[in-house]
């Protein structure tokens, strides 16, 4: 790397020297407090196996209220111990107490920037106002053309995960430089969102689309479920599925043709826990979306990333005027025949079954670790290490109060 050369654009050769004189030290006095920031400091963020930053402590660090030590003085007046108490009330992020509060900016975009030409003075740039983020393989390759054309048409900004690690074969598409693509191996959409989607990252925008590769959007208008969400109060929703020609794992997602939007789905039959009525208050009766098509405003998606959720019962609906398919693809782990049909693939994506008595195939399918199988077993087993997770914070953390806590059934005292 070529080392930094300063340019100093001043007629006086005696100004232009003294200037690059400043900010040759100023740039050093700098680097100094920062290089001994991050040494005295590097407890605090050490990374964990695999690369993966503590976002959760980094953040809880981040929201500190400090005063930067030059205001640590002695004040003989009242007019500088007022300035003091001013200062005293400013909540700065760790690491930026040394700098002017203007210059600071806590939240940032996925903009792509241009490398040369004139810069921009205007301080409030137009930014596009949603974010499509879609899990990505190349053997889905078309249907995840449909998708981004649509949105890309729409002014959104549109972002790749490339699970299975495949990105050079994309460049074919005329679009690919304007969408921001990530790669890493066998992982889930929502390992890629927890690192690289962290609401600070992503405030600008508006709403976040979190998809998955499989849908079909030939009847989706971005912009037109933008305005009917907007309209409902929605903050976390997502387009009904089509029945008749989706996957569907739930019923509340299925679109009704008699609404604009729906809150809650009816299920009359049954006992006690599988009823949803009108005083149904918990999914999946109400307040339940499916996790292959989810669209979070901007406050939910900081409440998501964090694992809380708003009011279910009025925050969280089901878009019917705008709807999609869910072909229900399987994807990570598998290897399909090219010339397998749509329901052939669908077929493979039912939950783990029993292969000890399937034969010769099943074995070897039991024994390879990326295969659909033993990645839905994982799936199963990482969801039953979140509740416990879930359990051990709930009974830990005292002052916690559960919004949505159901009232103990009556006994039955006969």
């Amino acid at each position: 790397m070529k080392p930094y050369n300063s340019v100093c654009l001043l007629a006086d050769p005696k100004s232009s020297s003294c200037l690059c004189s400043l900010f040759v030290t100023m740039s050093l006095i700098c680097g100094a407090y920062f290089v001994g920031s991050a040494w005295l400091g590097k407890d605090s963020y050490r990374l964990s196996p695999g690369l993966v930053l503590n976002t959760t402590e980094q953040y809880s660090a981040s929201v500190k209220c400090e005063v930067s030590p030059a205001l640590d003085v002695e004040v003989n007046d009242v007019r500088e111990n007022t300035q003091v108490e001013k200062c005293n009330d400013k909540c700065r992020p760790v690491g930026s107490e040394s700098l002017p509060r203007g210059i600071v900016s806590t939240t940032s975009n996925l903009e792509m920037q241009h490398l040369s030409g004139p810069i921009s003075e205007d301080n409030n740039p137009k930014h596009r106002t949603s974010l499509l983020a879609v899990a990505v393989g190349i053997k889905q390759k078309n249907l995840a053309n449909e998708i981004v054309k649509k949105f890309l048409g729409d002014d959104f900004v549109v972002m790749l995960f490339h699970y299975d690690g495949v990105v050079d074969e994309w460049h074919d598409f005329e679009w690919s430089d304007r969408v921001i693509h990530v790669s890493a191996t066998n992982q889930t959409k929502w390992w890629f969102a927890k690192r690289f989607l962290h609401p600070d990252i992503v405030a600008e925008y508006e709403y976040v689309f979190l998809w998955d590769e499989d849908l079909g959007v030939e009847n989706f208008h971005p912009q037109r479920y933008l305005s009917i969400i907007k309209e409902e109060g929605l903050e976390i929703s997502q387009p009904a599925l089509d029945a008749g020609k989706s996957e569907v794992h739930h019923q509340i997602t299925v679109r009704s043709r008699r609404s604009r939007v729906h809150r809650r789905y009816y299920k009359l039959r049954g006992g006690s826990s599988g009823r949803c009525d009108g005083n149904s208050t918990a999914p999946p009766c109400v307040g339940w979306v499916e996790m292959m098509a989810p669209v979070f405003s901007r406050a939910a998606w900081r409440c998501v990333w964090y694992m809380i959720q708003g009011d279910r019962t009025v925050k969280v609906g089901v878009v019917d005027e705008e709807y999609i398919l869910h072909l229900g693809l399987p994807t990570l782990g598998s290897h399909p025949d090219k010339n397998q049909t749509t329901a052939e693939l669908s077929s493979q994506s039912s939950s783990p079954r029993n292969l000890s008595d399937s034969g010769p195939s099943a074995s070897s399918e039991l024994h390879n670790p990326n295969s659909r199988y033993n990645i839905r077993l994982r799936s199963y087993t990482e969801m039953r290490v979140f509740r416990n997770r879930w359990n051990k914070a709930v009974k830990e953390d005292e002052c916690w109060v559960d919004p949505f806590e159901q009232p103990a059934a009556p006994q039955n005292t006969r």
